[in-house]
């Protein structure tokens, strides 16, 4: 009789290294750009030892700035700052009153 292994990670959210969601790609994203950065100055003629202070520089903040969210909004934090700016605040309603009280009688479609 076959064995088979089963996968229970089904429908959980990727995690490498304890980062969640969507902080995984702002890691991921950010040590790219850093990468281009400092490849860029490089090739610019900028020295190396500048180029590896502000490439080490950046990816350290990159890393404990990715970190430190995680921490402190988890998994769904971003998203829900995120549509608590979208939300309004208050309504504005600008109508007067009558205006929402008053009767429309439907029309009979034949």
């Amino acid at each position: 009789m076959n064995t088979y292994n089963i996968n229970k990670g089904i429908g959980r959210t990727v995690e490498f290294k304890g980062l969640k969601a969507q902080y995984l790609f702002i890691f991921a994203g950010g040590l790219l750009g850093t990468l281009i950065f400092v490849m860029i100055l490089y090739m610019a003629g900028v020295n190396s030892y500048i180029c590896l202070l502000l490439g080490g520089g950046g990816a350290s903040l990159i890393i404990w700035q990715t970190f430190s969210l995680n921490r402190k909004y988890g998994e769904h934090g971003l998203m829900k700052i995120g549509a608590n700016k979208r939300h309004p605040r208050y309504i504005i309603c600008r109508k007067p009153i009558h205006r929402y009280l008053k009767f429309t009688p439907k029309s009979k479609a034949v």
